[in-house]
């Protein structure tokens, strides 16, 4: 017993870590959930008889999670610092069960079941931004909660598993959505005059058009609903408790985690920062969160989440047999890759792994861009390329980015400053993931679609050459550092 005070207990703090990152599949799952379901939800709606359901009406609900991702990831700071991170994220695990429910049935007491008309393309809209707002909420606090309840020495695993978790996330939602749609037909969908889409076998897709699509939404409920149930039984983070003024709570969570005589020791660190409740955002200089903003900025920048989300199409295009079977490889290689950030981050350090992986991705481009525009190269190589791409972003700055994000910042603004980190996030999500197609099927001359395909992941590898740059020259190593360090790191910086 006594040997468990002087040195804490790694089984309590990886129970309640292993909560946390819930949160994290549950980011994972509910971005990825519309790929099952949004050619069943397509369908459905092009029966309404009051509106026509163009494919940019489509495009608009198949992302409209997106629109509530960047207002959660907005408001997490005020949230974070007014209401706690624990109870932040028992909201976010509200709004995901009830995006679930909503999702499923979005006729609940308002609309005629199974009638589509746009009022109900609203209800369901809305619905789905509910969801997005909790992904926003929980994808700044989660790593922010992780990171305040972990040691200096442990802090970058730990939160590279939320990384994992969002990987994950979406793995079990596609495995989820193969097993709901079963023996049964997805809907084909085809053009046939401008604007004008016609369902080609409805016959044979009406149960998903009725009631797949229903399903898949809906399974998130059972995730969410353990999500928000767990987090009752998980403390508040002690750095928000001591900024609270409840500095025996806070050093009774200490003492579990890292042993009584180191509790005391963190404990007036983290006073000896907060004796300031009120800094301003630019407390500490304009640099930390410029640092904060660019770190999210290129990682989505580079391009990933377009290659995640198009992949089957851009597999497809290649010609290199089954895209689907390319896609679950590709996933494969991402969970792989992510572990190796795991283990590695807390020795190597998060700079040398940003810069390696900005480097590896920028080869993965240039990799697929030249055999775009080289006939001699066969498609196979820009199979690899694309793996490569993908490896590097998976040990880099699919992980590495959150981590930073939740620790470079000074106790003080925190919140605040995760908050529009994370929103800008999302913002270059949303502009990246709509250009990427337009860009994409760009033709010129005699080279045709190629031409978009060499511009698009060249213009990708030079960015991710410029994040190289960034993270070498701006970026500061925060390996074996403590959270009440940082605010000493960017006192001399500023």
């Amino acid at each position: 017993m006594t040997q468990s005070n002087d040195k804490g207990s790694k089984g309590y703090l990886f129970s309640i870590v292993l909560v946390a990152v819930i949160g994290g599949l549950l980011f994972g799952y509910d971005t990825a959930v519309i790929s099952g379901a949004e050619k069943g939800l397509q369908a459905f709606f092009m029966g309404a008889k009051d509106f026509v359901y163009t494919d940019f009406l489509h495009g608009i609900t198949s992302s409209s999670a997106l629109l509530g991702c960047i207002i959660g990831a907005g408001i997490s700071g005020m949230c974070a610092s007014r209401m706690g991170r624990k109870k932040s994220l028992i909201m976010a695990g509200v709004f995901f069960f009830l995006s679930a429910l909503g999702s499923f049935n979005p006729e609940f007491l308002f609309f005629p079941k199974g009638e589509p008309t746009f009022s109900l393309l609203i209800a369901f809209n809305l619905y789905r931004v509910l969801g997005g707002v909790g992904v926003g909420l929980a994808s700044a606090i989660c790593p922010m909660y992780i990171a305040e309840v972990a040691p200096s020495n442990l802090r970058g695993t730990l939160v590279s598993w939320n990384q994992f978790a969002i990987i994950f996330g979406q793995l079990v939602v596609y495995f989820v959505n193969f097993l709901i749609l079963g023996d049964h037909i997805a809907p084909v969908i085809q053009k046939m005059a401008e604007g004008i889409n016609q369902i080609m076998n409805p016959g044979e897709a009406e149960w998903m058009i009725s009631t797949g699509w229903r399903y898949m939404f809906v399974s998130e409920a059972v995730p969410a609903g353990l999500f928000t149930v767990l987090l009752f039984l998980v403390p508040e983070t002690p750095r928000y408790l001591a900024m609270t003024g409840k500095d025996e709570q806070a050093l009774d969570i200490l003492a579990k985690i890292n042993g009584k005589g180191k509790a005391q020791e963190i404990l007036a660190d983290i006073k000896a920062t907060v004796t300031e409740k009120t800094e301003k955002l630019f407390t500490y200089g304009w640099l930390v969160i410029f640092v904060g903003i660019m770190l999210s900025v290129f990682q989505q920048a580079v391009g990933i989440n377009a290659v995640l989300y198009f992949a089957p199409r851009i597999f497809e295009s290649l010609g290199m047999g089954n895209p689907m079977m390319q896609t679950v490889l590709m996933g494969i290689v991402n969970i792989t890759f992510t572990l190796v950030a795991i283990f590695t981050v807390e020795k190597i350090g998060r700079k040398p792994l940003l810069i390696v992986g900005s480097l590896g991705m920028a080869v993965g481009a240039a990799g697929v861009a030249v055999t775009s525009v080289s006939a001699a190269l066969p498609p196979v190589v820009a199979v690899i390329s694309i793996m490569v791409y993908s490896a590097s972003f998976m040990f880099s700055w699919g992980p590495i980015c959150w981590v930073l994000i939740s620790e470079i910042f000074p106790n003080t603004i925190r919140g605040a400053a995760v908050a529009i980190a994370v929103a800008f996030q999302w913002i270059f999500n949303f502009i990246v993931s709509s250009t990427f197609l337009p860009m994409y099927n760009m033709s010129l001359g005699s080279m045709g679609e190629n031409f978009g395909h060499a511009f698009t992941y060249g213009l990708y590898g030079v960015i991710c050459i410029l994040a190289a740059v960034f993270v070498w020259r701006l970026v500061p190593e925060t390996k074996g550092k403590t959270l009440e360090d940082m605010s000493k790191l960017w006192k001399k910086e500023k």
